[in-house]
């Protein structure tokens, strides 16, 4: 909305307000707008929240060092999501389809993840929205965003960048659909599994969104696509400023969700977050290095996979506990231990996966 506004006033008169035309500059205001949103807001959230006594329930068979964490004010990703919608609205290109599908994508996914969290918290319903009901939600969604890629944005192809390879791309054809939709699905669940430390998930929230800024950046920007030998898809350029805003508001989060926690998150947060790096990956042609830069939400998706698998199949667990952060919990590691941890590696694996860009 900034943007547009600031572009009919575009004069010799005001001559400053050029630099609206510059994603880089849109996404460090948007970095700043984001950040000041949830650093006002957050706290009021919070009182609003712990004056109703909306606290987050804690599960009895879990670890019992959670149990002091019984009745914290939980669903603070509402203030992060709105955040991130908000700075979008307001400094991206709202001409630009790719800004709408990722803001339309987010607000279904947040939407569920609220409903959710309101049958848990408000309801008192501990199981919330069934699994069924969830992933059906989740793919629907998720349909609707792909098929409107697909048929409607100018240049979207059905192809799959292969990292490390030049110009190796695999087109799926109608598959794509399927396999899309599984990679925004995939990528919401993994993010909403590894939501279970203080400040486990926004960490490495944070640097896969900077890095899938800086691939949204150098995709959408034609020479510098060409340079790299990657995918250029027309437009992409804009979402830097949503990757901005989140990596902001993931910092702003952070303020009140480093351990001891002041709130939690909720699968309002987690979902909507989750859902839109899937889509980022998407649109950025880089899919598969989102097996890498979300290494750590990927290791946690995957132990309670194997988790699941193993006691079914043979009646034994492989964790002591999944998700994997709750195994090393019961090991006798610190939570802050694991999620520092967690955190250093989120960075290290977001370098490598940015390093694909040169390793061709």
């Amino acid at each position: 909305m900034l943007y547009h506004i600031c572009y009919e006033l575009l004069s010799p008169e005001f001559h400053v307000l050029n630099v609206f035309r510059y994603q880089t500059f849109r996404a460090m205001l948007a970095f700043f707008l984001s950040l000041a949103f949830v650093l006002i807001l957050q706290p009021r959230f919070i009182r609003y929240v712990r004056d109703r006594k909306v606290g987050q329930p804690i599960r009895e068979d879990g670890p019992q060092s959670h149990l002091p964490k019984q009745g914290t004010p939980t669903m603070g990703g509402v203030v992060l999501v709105i955040a991130v919608i908000a700075s979008a609205l307001l400094l991206a290109e709202l001409t630009n389809l790719y800004v709408w599908v990722v803001v339309g994508l987010t607000m279904s996914y947040a939407a569920l993840g609220f409903w959710d969290d309101y049958r848990k918290v408000i309801l008192k319903n501990s199981k919330g929205v069934s699994a069924r009901t969830k992933l059906l939600w989740q793919f629907a969604c998720a349909f609707v965003a792909v098929v409107v890629l697909v048929a409607f944005a100018p240049g979207f192809t059905t192809t799959v960048a292969m990292p490390f390879f030049k110009n190796a791309e695999v087109d799926l054809g109608y598959w794509y659909v399927l396999f899309a939709m599984i990679v925004i699905v995939g990528a919401s669940n993994a993010v909403n599994l590894t939501d279970g430390l203080d400040g486990l998930v926004i960490g490495p929230t944070m640097t896969t969104a900077f890095a899938y800024g800086v691939f949204a950046y150098v995709t959408g920007h034609a020479q510098i696509a060409q340079y790299l030998q990657i995918p250029f898809v027309s437009g992409a350029g804009e979402l830097s400023i949503v990757c901005a805003a989140m990596i902001a508001g993931g910092l702003g989060f952070l303020w009140y969700n480093s351990f001891p926690a002041q709130v939690f998150m909720g699968d309002v947060g987690a979902l909507a977050i989750g859902g839109t790096i899937g889509m980022l990956a998407l649109i950025t042609k880089q899919e598969i290095v989102l097996l890498i830069c979300g290494g750590i939400f990927v290791v946690e998706a995957l132990s309670v996979i194997l988790q699941v698998a193993s006691f079914k199949l043979t009646g034994r667990r492989i964790f002591k506990m999944a998700p994997l952060h709750h195994h090393y919990e019961l090991l006798g590691l610190s939570e802050p231990k694991i999620i520092v941890r967690a955190w250093i590696i989120s960075i290290v694996l977001a370098v490598v996966s940015l390093a694909t860009l040169k390793l061709r």
